[in-house]
């Protein structure tokens, strides 16, 4: 068996831990990055993909295979590529009771929450005051404020300016008469990032943060988000801040996508508008590059709706589905997984062994092989990462075994 060649920054410490998690049956970036099978073929679809963000042109992708066959590893594997190349990016996992794709306020909080940075692990809340402090008042006049007040809703323009400025200053005097009752400059930053977050604050409260804040402008328009758009033109606006902040854009990667048809009706045909509106915009930005996970079945859903139902029962509602998104959906960039061969299953047994030594400092030989081989031919149909799990506790055994001889 050949030796193991890896990153210089890549050391015992990180292909130990990154074994260790293979045997939880989780992700780790290293491994997602040294055990990737048919890389060269997903890197070309990166590689076309992030020249064309470079270019200002708009794209997408969507990950489609069945379970198992690796769409939430090529997603970590998309991550961690977008770190290393100075993207921000998001990977959140869809969900119909926590995060459902219909209710786009709790979609963009989990974006937010799962907000990484490719050179630190400060809060997307702190990187923006650092940001803004570091910038002469002009700059932030004449550059960032035309931005915001193009690109971001009403409450989040507010929110961030307010942010970026201090608070005012009162004497002693002035802070025990009731006309500022209501300044409590210690809970303004907490209401303020809770805001930029998509929490739901109260006005009355955020007003007075604002207010002290000096942001002359926050009663122009009304502070409340209704509806997707609000929220889809926040997650548009903050990819073009990133790329303002020198970042090259915001990579947002959502798995379980087939979780969007596992809703009623209703719910159905505001998570399929909401999709249509992020794959293919209106107004396509090149600051935002959205991915998704996708089992087959998912397209399958789609195709089989009734889209000529006219109204669905609560005649509150809107029409069961505007348009006929199966048919909308044509230009859909995809990349399609298969199970992996017999052949490319050997490769990635090698490069598992070899992974393996380099982390604990031994030598495995063929007869290790040989019943990796084996094992893997007893754990036909389950996931991906079970497999792995199950191979590196073949040859953890095997490790023990050569230490006790």
């Amino acid at each position: 068996m050949t030796d193991f060649h890896t990153p210089s920054n890549e050391t015992g410490f990180h292909l130990r831990r990154a074994t260790e998690r293979l045997r939880e049956g989780l992700f780790d970036p290293v491994a997602v990055r040294l055990l990737t099978a048919r890389e060269s073929r997903l890197n070309k679809i990166i590689d076309r993909d992030f020249q064309k963000l470079d270019q200002n042109k708009a794209t997408h992708l969507c990950i489609c295979g069945a379970y198992g066959q690796g769409k939430s590893h090529s997603l970590n594997y998309i991550q961690d590529r977008a770190l290393r190349e100075n993207f921000v990016t998001s990977l959140i996992n869809l969900d119909p009771r926590e995060i459902p794709f219909h209710d786009m306020r709790r979609v963009y909080h989990a974006l937010v929450a799962s907000m990484r940075f490719p050179d630190t692990d400060t809060s997307w809340a702190a990187r923006w005051r650092v940001f803004a402090a570091g910038l002469p008042h002009e700059d932030f006049e004449d550059r960032v404020a035309p931005l915001l007040h193009r690109e971001m809703p009403h409450l989040f323009r507010s929110v961030l300016t307010a942010m970026a400025q201090k608070t005012i200053s009162l004497s002693k005097r002035q802070r025990g008469t009731k006309k500022h009752a209501s300044y409590r400059p210690r809970e303004f930053p907490y209401l303020l990032s809770r805001a930029l977050t998509g929490d739901v604050v109260p006005v009355y409260r955020l007003r007075h943060a604002l207010k002290y804040r000096q942001v002359d402008f926050y009663k122009d328009e009304s502070l409340t988000c209704k509806g997707a758009e609000p929220y889809l033109q926040m997650i548009r606006g903050l990819g073009q801040l990133f790329q303002m902040m020198g970042y090259r854009g915001w990579v947002l990667l959502f798995d379980e996508g087939e979780s969007i048809s596992q809703v009623r009706v209703t719910s159905r045909s505001r998570s399929y508008q909401n999709l249509d509106l992020m794959l293919f915009p209106e107004v396509p930005s090149a600051s935002v590059y959205p991915v998704f996970a996708f089992t087959d079945d998912f397209f399958q859903k789609v195709n089989e709706e009734e889209y000529d139902r006219v109204r669905i029962r609560n005649e509150e509602e809107l029409p069961y589905f505007e348009k006929n998104y199966a048919r909308a959906w044509t230009g859909l960039n995809r990349y399609l997984l298969h199970d992996l061969s017999a052949k490319e299953w050997q490769v990635l047994i090698e490069k598992l062994m070899q992974l393996h030594a380099s982390a604990y400092q031994w030598q495995p030989d063929a007869d290790v092989q040989r019943e990796m081989t084996r094992r893997l031919s007893h754990m036909q149909g389950q996931e991906t990462r079970y497999r792995l799990k199950g191979l590196v506790d073949e040859l953890d055994l095997a490790h023990q075994v050569q230490i006790l001889i």
